[in-house]
């Protein structure tokens, strides 16, 4: 079949695509909330496309799809599968160093703040992330050390001074022990940023752009721009890592019609359970204690009351979870179902949640 005439039978549907070569081997996986748009793009408005994608179409020869009731299940999906099948055009489009951490090494005088590829938790240093942007990690560093001037290549406390000692990107701290209570003072700051308690460097790199911008120096300007873009990379990223570490207990439901919802459960970075329910013949206790038992089933277990500690592999399904809870433009709700509650002997904080999670989700015909 022409592939074109493939594309106009998609349904216009969440859902996983699949892209093969000539040897039926999957190049490409993808995902959408529109199959039908999505993969059909492909196919048009060939100028605008990234020379991977131009060499991804070439090299095209049929394409299978999974269809899913929700966006947030072709999401999980497509990242499972990239990491099972290991597509060649899914690693080609993305930087081979994808994951990375911020590694404070503290037993030097001036401790150096670099990027490390893997968290060794035995070695005394401290470490952020993972994140998934190598290259958003070493622009943040890049303006941070640059706006503070600890551009420092002489970190040893030899006596001569760095390079960048010259070009005032240094405030010497290759020469003077004076300048390492300044130094601790500066690094304290970026701790507190990287630990999501403090975003003060965000808001003095800010002023940093507006000035140079009102001097009408606009090259330092947008270079600032672009620093703080990866900044806040680095803050959103710190959000979403401490989400999951609190292994929270999510309660997710989203419409898929006005007689149809899906109902989910998620523990920290897991889903651990998802059901579709149809709103016809079921009133609104019947429909409530049927979701309060897939609760306590699937939450109240000891086992998974432990932190999690998020590998960098784990990272994309943290991130999935988290900004799709977070996008209000979703058809869905969702609560947190706390600890106490599980272990409470007439579950009345349940009750009063599920309230809530049903309130605008069921419909008056629900209720007899």
């Amino acid at each position: 079949m022409d592939l074109k005439e493939k594309v106009k039978k998609l349904p216009s549907s969440p859902g996983v695509y699949l892209m093969k070569d000539s040897l039926n081997t999957i190049i490409y996986v993808g995902k959408s909330k529109n199959l039908k748009n999505r993969v059909g793009s492909y196919f048009q408005n060939s100028k605008s496309h990234s020379p991977k994608v131009v060499k991804l179409v070439k090299n095209l020869k049929n394409f299978e799809y999974i269809l899913t009731d929700t966006e947030f299940e072709a999401f999980m999906l497509e990242c499972k599968l990239i990491k099972e099948l290991k597509p060649i055009y899914n690693r080609l489009m993305k930087s081979p160093k994808l994951y990375s951490y911020i590694k404070v090494k503290i037993d030097e005088k001036n401790p150096d703040i670099a990027i490390s590829s893997e968290a060794n938790a035995g070695d005394g240093n401290l470490y952020f992330g993972p994140y998934t942007s190598t290259n958003n990690v070493a622009r943040a560093l890049q303006g941070i050390k640059e706006f503070y001037k600890i551009l420092c290549y002489n970190n040893g406390g030899k006596a001569s001074s760095c390079l960048t000692y010259s070009l005032n990107l240094c405030i010497g701290m290759c020469l003077y022990d004076t300048t390492r209570e300044q130094y601790l003072i500066i690094l304290d700051k970026i701790l507190k940023l990287l630990n999501g308690t403090d975003k003060s460097i965000i808001a003095e790199m800010e002023t940093k752009m507006i000035s140079t911008s009102e001097e009408f120096d606009f090259k330092t300007a947008a270079k600032y721009r672009d620093y703080l873009t990866a900044v806040n990379y680095l803050v959103n990223t710190t959000k979403v890592v401490e989400f999951t570490k609190e292994n929270k207990n999510i309660a997710l439901l989203e419409n898929l019609n006005d007689d149809i919802f899906k109902f989910f459960l998620i523990k920290g970075n897991k889903v651990l359970f998802s059901k579709k329910y149809k709103l016809e013949n079921l009133n609104l206790e019947k429909l409530k204690s049927l979701l309060k038992d897939n609760i306590l089933s699937y939450l109240n277990d000891t086992a998974l009351e432990n932190i999690i500690e998020i590998r960098k592999d784990e990272i994309d399904e943290t991130q999935i979870i988290y900004a799709y809870l977070k996008n209000k433009s979703n058809n869905c709700k969702h609560i947190l179902i706390s600890e106490k509650w599980l272990k409470a002997s007439n579950n009345m904080n349940i009750d009063k949640a599920l309230n809530k999670l049903l309130i605008g989700i069921t419909s008056e015909k629900t209720v007899h």
